[in-house]
């Protein structure tokens, strides 16, 4: 599989399992890029929504995704700490200049003391029915949910104390 270059500029790309365009952010450096693992950075970047309405995140934000993993972690660098959104979500691929996965709609909005909620989940029962997930969609999600709220708990990964500033670091560095 193709992967981005260090420094590179990328699109993130966000689908449904019906295969429409969900959500896109125009503009992502990318600050570490392995055969599986991909880490971004952006500030202030166009999304664009479905319906093709716009808008500007509103503070920096170190982005995690994995090839393997079905799930990508957000953390968003606010002035009460760090605040992280996590889509349940398909792994990555890398095509045409753009980070693209399926957004499966399970989303765990975690606080800088590491407390969290789970969101989302009717949204995830209607689209499961409207787009026939199929059953091994189902199991392969809440197995991706458990590990991720695992990470979560033992501040692992992307949730390790260090993870998102260290990232951001880099990211400001290349940004000059």
């Amino acid at each position: 599989m193709a992967i981005p270059a260090e420094g590179e500029s990328v699109q993130i790309h966000s689908y449904k399992h019906n295969g429409h365009i969900h959500r896109v952010w125009e503009e992502t450096v990318v600050v570490k890029a392995t055969e599986n693992i991909v880490i971004g950075g952006n500030d202030r970047t166009i999304v664009t929504e479905s319906d093709g309405r716009t808008w500007v995140t509103r503070e920096p934000a170190i982005c995690y995704f994995h090839t393997r993993k079905w799930f990508n972690v957000i953390g968003m660098l606010r002035a009460d700490g760090i605040h992280y959104y996590c889509n349940i979500s398909s792994p990555f691929v890398f095509d045409q200049g753009a980070l693209k996965y399926i957004d499966y709609d399970l989303d765990v909005k975690v606080f800088p003391d590491m407390t969290y909620i789970l969101l989302d989940e009717d949204e995830y029962r209607q689209h499961s029915r409207e787009m026939n997930y199929p059953e091994v969609i189902d199991k392969i999600l809440r197995r991706n949910m458990d590990h991720l709220l695992l990470l979560i708990e033992q501040q692992k990964g992307p949730f390790a104390p260090d993870f998102i500033n260290r990232w951001y670091g880099k990211y400001l560095q290349m940004c000059r």
